[in-house]
Parts: C-alpha cells; sequence; structure tokens
C-alpha cells in the first residue's frame, strides 16, 4: 500500500495539481460557484411553489389512498396564494433566465483569470450569448401575409413595445444555454483579454475619471469580440438555416448528457471526484465544471417537468420510458441521473458519504485521536461539511483508507442508481441546498417521495459497512505501535 501511495504521489499527484490550477477550469468553476446566489433563490421559490401546491395532496394521498373527499390545497388560500405567486416571479428572475446569469458570471470569472476588466469581461459574456439568441416573432410570423403581420404588430404596439424590436427566444436563456456560453463565451472574452493584454485600447487622459477610462480601454476590445462571435452567429445560420444555439443543443450538449446517464458516466466521474479528494484537492470544485455543466441543466429540465406534472406524472413518465429527449411524452421527458443525485444517495456527509465514517469511529475505533475529530466533526458533517475529518484525521494520502474513499461513494452510487433505474424510487425532480441533510435531501430531492428514504437507508448502510473494517484495522495499527 505504501507502494502504491508513493507511485501516485509521484506520477498522479503533479497531473491532479495542474488540473486543479488550470485558469481556465478554475475560472469555469468559480463560474458556477458565482451562480449560487441565483439557484439557490430559485430553488428555494420552487420548494416553497411545491410545498403549497402539492405537498398537501401527497400527504391526503398517504393517509386516504384517494382524493374522493376532495384535493387538500393551499394554492387557493389567502397569503398562501399570494406567496406562491411571488416565488413563480422569483423563479422567473433566476432559473428561467439562469443561462443569462451563467454568461455574465463565465465572462467575470474568465476575465479575472485574465487580469483584464472583469466587469467589461462579464458583459462581453452576456453579449456573446445574447446575440445568437434565435428572433422568435421572426420565426413565428415566417409566411403570414401582410395583413396578418399588420394585425402582429398592433398587438405587440398595443402592449407599448415597439414593433421593430426582436422577440427574442427567452427559453433559451435557461440552462440549456450553458454549452453555448461555454464555447462561444470563452471564445469572445479571451478574444477580448488577448486585445486588452495587446494594448489595443482607447487611453484617455489622466484628467479623465478612472471609472470613464477604464470604460474606454474596453470599448475597441468589446466591439472585436462581440462583431466576432456575430458574425459566426451569422455565417452558421446563413450556411445551416439554423442558429448555433440548436446546433450545439443538438451535436454537442445531447451527446454529452446522453452519455451522461450510462452508470459507467456516473462511476467514472464519482471515482474521480474522490480520487482528487485523497490527494487534498477538492473533486466536487475541479470536476464543478462536469457536474454542473453536464449534470446540472438536466436537473433544473427536471425540475421543470416536476412543476407541470408533479411527482405521480414524473412516475408516469419514466414507467412509460420518456427519459430522455428521444423518447419524449408530449415534450415531456425525466432524467434518471442529475446532478443533485449525488447529493441525496452517496455524498452524506460530504463526499464519500463520510458521515457513516464517523459513525463507525464512534461506535467501534479504539483510538483517542480520532474520536476526538470524529467528535468535532459530527455537526458540521450532518451538513455535509467533510473538510475536518477530511484534513483532521486526515483520510487525504491515508493509504490505510484510500480504498473506502473510492469504494463507499462508488457503491452508494451504484445501489442509488439501479434502484432509480428500476423505478423503485422518484428521480431527483428538485434542487435542495446541498447542506440539508441526509434522509431529508433526499426525501426532498425526489419530489417528497418516501421511498427515497430507503433507498438513502440501504445507501447509508452499504457506506458503513465499508467504512468500518478499516476503522477496525486502524485499532490494530495503534496497537503495533
Amino acid at each position: 500500500m505504501n507502494a502504491l501511495q508513493q507511485w501516485m504521489e509521484k506520477h498522479l499527484v503533479p497531473v491532479a495539481a495542474k488540473i486543479g490550477s488550470q485558469k481556465h477550469l478554475v475560472a469555469l468553476r468559480d463560474s458556477f460557484v458565482g451562480m449560487l446566489p441565483a439557484t439557490m433563490v430559485g430553488a428555494m421559490a420552487t420548494l416553497v411553489s411545491v410545498m403549497i401546491g402539492t405537498v398537501p395532496a401527497a400527504v391526503q394521498q398517504l393517509i386516504q389512498r384517494s382524493a374522493s373527499d376532495g384535493s387538500w390545497t393551499l394554492s387557493d388560500k389567502p397569503v398562501f396564494q399570494q406567496l406562491a405567486g411571488i416565488s413563480s416571479l422569483v423563479s422567473q428572475g433566476t432559473l428561467t433566465i439562469i443561462g443569462l446569469i451563467f454568461a455574465f458570471s463565465w465572462g467575470y470569472n474568465l476575465s479575472k483569470a485574465y487580469k483584464v476588466n472583469e466587469l467589461a469581461g462579464g458583459i462581453v459574456g452576456v453579449a456573446a450569448l445574447v446575440s445568437g439568441l434565435p428572433n422568435i416573432i421572426a420565426i413565428a410570423t415566417n409566411g403570414l401575409s401582410e395583413k396578418a403581420m399588420a394585425t402582429v404588430n398592433d398587438n405587440i404596439a398595443a402592449q407599448g413595445i415597439a414593433t421593430w424590436k426582436m422577440g427574442l427566444s427567452v427559453g433559451q436563456l435557461d440552462a440549456g444555454a450553458y454549452f453555448t456560453v461555454i464555447i462561444m463565451g470563452a471564445l469572445a472574452v479571451i478574444l477580448y483579454a488577448k486585445l486588452m493584454l495587446a494594448d489595443i485600447t482607447i487611453k484617455m487622459p489622466d484628467s479623465v475619471p478612472p471609472a470613464v477610462s477604464k470604460a474606454f480601454l474596453a470599448i475597441i476590445p468589446t466591439i472585436v469580440a462581440v462583431y466576432v462571435v456575430s458574425i459566426i452567429y451569422y455565417f452558421i445560420k446563413v450556411w445551416t438555416g439554423s442558429d448555433l444555439i440548436y446546433l450545439i443543443s443538438k451535436y454537442i450538449a445531447e451527446p454529452f448528457q446522453a452519455l451522461s446517464q450510462s452508470i459507467f458516466s456516473v462511476l467514472i466521474v464519482t471515482f474521480f471526484v474522490s480520487l482528487f479528494w485523497f490527494f487534498g484537492i477538492h473533486g466536487t470544485n475541479v470536476l464543478g465544471a462536469v457536474l454542473d455543466g453536464i449534470w446540472g441543466p438536466l436537473q433544473l429540465a427536471n425540475m421543470d417537468v416536476y412543476n407541470k406534472v408533479k411527482l405521480e406524472g414524473v412516475k408516469d413518465l419514466v414507467a412509460k420510458g420518456a427519459t430522455d429527449k428521444a423518447h419524449a411524452i408530449d415534450g415531456n421527458f425525466v432524467t434518471l441521473w442529475v446532478r443533485g443525485s449525488w447529493d441525496a444517495f452517496a455524498w452524506f456527509g460530504g463526499t464519500a458519504g463520510t458521515i457513516t465514517l464517523i459513525i463507525a469511529i464512534l461506535w467501534f475505533s479504539k483510538r483517542e485521536d480520532y474520536k476526538t475529530v470524529a467528535k468535532l466533526s459530527v455537526a458540521p458533517g450532518i451538513f455535509n461539511i467533510n473538510e475536518p475529518v477530511m484534513f483532521g484525521m486526515p483520510l487525504v494520502l491515508n493509504s490505510l483508507f484510500f480504498i473506502p474513499l473510492l469504494l463507499a461513494p462508488m457503491v452508494s452510487v451504484g445501489i442509488a442508481y439501479f434502484a432509480t433505474a428500476m423505478h423503485w424510487v422518484a428521480p431527483v425532480v428538485l434542487q435542495v441546498p446541498w447542506v440539508t441533510p441526509p434522509f431529508i435531501n433526499a426525501f426532498m430531492a425526489t419530489g417528497f417521495d418516501w421511498r427515497a428514504i430507503i433507498v438513502t437507508a440501504v445507501t447509508f448502510a452499504a457506506s458503513f459497512v465499508i467504512w468500518f473494517p478499516f476503522v477496525i484495522a486502524a485499532n490494530s495499527m495503534e496497537e503495533e505501535a
């Protein structure tokens, strides 16, 4: 084991460190982290709407097994009705345009990585996305007669909207825009940054206020960057007859997301998250671009479907095989494994299910140092914060715990994936804050499916069974010392 550890320290640690410090990946990770307030607010709004509109009926179903006495609901009651309406607006301002928020965050953090004007970089990122959005009014009115067009223009004008303004496809501003933002945003912002670093700018006299001078510096790089991506959008539209955002979604995003539903893809990502943690590198942060970029949009899509059809509708879609876009029913489909699935069923207490390690130490360990760390780690572990146990024991570069650190989350993920695929538990359809304690997280994330508690109990027990023999082995090591 020591030989293996030495080999990994020599060959894998440098690679892991380089990946963890690569500026574009760091910027992408920070972009998703920077969006956290918006995603959490949107998730909270969704949960409020669910609690008001769905939970009472779900409780009624569990008790009565029928709705013959009328459906329980709070959605039409004073205060709750208004709260649901407000929550809908909050969701509209966050999750509905999360792609636009990501565009700014990506541009800002990428500019920060290149050490140029971050605010201008964020603006360039937004412009790189919006300039490629389809004109939905032009699409919808294509082929209409002059009389019909006049009616459309009159209706638009009646709302106080100038007829010459494009009706941008807001439907493309959600998580489906992630891949477009990553590709075209990176192209625009990197070009902007390179021109800034090359000093191809407009310099103002020293008498000009710094804020104005800074803005003028970014004018030429911004013009070039936005024009370049717009030229690309234009000619691709001319050559293919389709907007680039649709092409990226069809030929890049959808294949990646299809591959993401393979058990092998899920297990590989799980493995590398734990492997990075073994070397003291935050695995979920390093692979955040993969986790949030591929599985994150799928979770938001599940949330949208859940809001439409509720839990019974989700179960029905899954039972009929509507688990990908190709097999959608009335445009609705449910993805079996999404970003929140790891948090719900495997990463309880943090990566590798370390809350089960803490329990095993408190139960079986004879080492006072381990028990002290475990007692201090209980409270953070309940809220899925595992740094105290990771660095306190430590688990990092601890060859004794290398196997369970990798194996425990993979077994938990495998069990949960199988249970979801067999329709024994509903897929994760709601975004729950990652600090939500185990069991509660899974219950809420699956749309309040009580079976999620049972599945979590099984994965929890499996993780515990994997960890505790190594805790006992650590006792022997102390006795030998």
